[in-house]
């Protein structure tokens, strides 16, 4: 199974001129809260602060981030359902809180929320650091099939299963560990807690600096850092991760306030400024995606999440 927001992600393209005249039509009633799914100062974080920036400058709006995390997003999909509709709370989250998340959890559907953007996608790659010696993540399998304690570190629950299919396709056992957020990934490693692990992006720059390397995709295409590594799909592993970032507003939200929030952040994420220049090195560059494309994507998404869990329970 490939997820299929990948699909959506392929076919998006970013088309922001004259749309940005949809902000301009409508104010918001008052202050509008944004709140942030991720820890504080973390990647997640860092561009979501910086957006409620430059929404503030752009269009004089103002914006008050507010970290709500836990069990995945979930927290702030609750957050978000007991909002008011008019605009004035939007929450940022990733797609696999909406699918793989919620259905895992058995908590809800995708439409307790209103789904408004996305923003970027991820770099999703298996790292480790380039002191280990491997060089792609057969070398990880050959070093499992010899004996070694594999130490896989994860940040959300389909990472988790994701690990555990890719070593029972290839006949080893890794050693799963669960962790809050990439930032807590990429200390497991540099603190030799970690053999090997997940990372969305936070990677970048280590790997551009020779410190680390990128295994494998976990993506079903090339990494834009390193294209010549493998897929995760060469090791036998039909499943992939093609998260993107998101933000999302209360359920039944006010369609003028969706459309003029969604076009004031594909502006503020696909045009020059402190945002954009952090999302292209970070995460490859933008992704937009909003309307009717978004919604059915989250919900295929979600719908087509239980071929991976039963997957990984068995």
């Amino acid at each position: 199974m490939k997820l299929s927001f990948k699909a959506a992600i392929a076919a998006a393209v970013v088309a922001v001129s004259g749309t940005v005249a949809h902000a301009a039509d409508w104010t918001p009633p008052g202050p509008i809260k944004m709140v942030i799914a991720f820890a504080a100062g973390g990647g997640a974080d860092t561009q979501a602060r910086l957006i409620a920036e430059e929404l503030e400058a752009r269009h004089g709006w103002k914006v008050i981030p507010e970290q709500v995390t836990g069990k995945g997003g979930l927290n702030a999909v609750n957050a978000l359902k007991e909002a008011p509709a008019d605009g004035t709370t939007i929450g940022m989250i990733v797609t696999e809180t909406l699918g793989y998340n919620m259905a895992s959890a058995k908590a809800g559907q995708p439409t307790d929320v209103t789904p408004i953007t996305t923003t970027a996608g991820t770099q999703m790659a298996v790292v480790a650091l380039s002191s280990k010696g491997w060089k792609t993540f057969g070398d990880v399998i050959e070093a499992a099939k010899a004996g070694e304690d594999i130490r896989f570190g994860v940040m959300t629950g389909m990472l988790g299963d994701l690990a555990y299919v890719a070593a029972k396709e290839n006949g080893v056992d890794f050693n799963i560990i669960s962790v809050r957020g990439g930032k807590a990934v990429m200390n497991g490693l540099n603190a030799g807690d970690m053999d090997v692990g997940f990372g969305a992006g936070i990677q970048a720059k280590a790997v551009a600096a020779g410190d680390m390397v990128e295994l494998a995709s976990a993506r079903s295409e090339p990494l834009i850092n390193s294209p010549d590594a493998p897929l995760l799909s060469e090791y036998g592993v039909e499943f992939s991760n093609e998260t993107a970032f998101m933000f999302a507003g209360p359920p039944n939200m006010d369609a003028a306030a969706r459309d003029a929030i969604a076009a004031a952040i594909a502006d503020v994420v696909t045009s020059e400024g402190k945002a954009n220049a952090f999302i292209t090195k970070g995460f490859g560059g933008p992704v937009v995606i909003s309307g009717a494309e978004l919604e059915a994507s989250v919900q295929s998404d979600f719908d087509s999440s239980a071929a991976l869990i039963q997957a990984a329970s068995e």
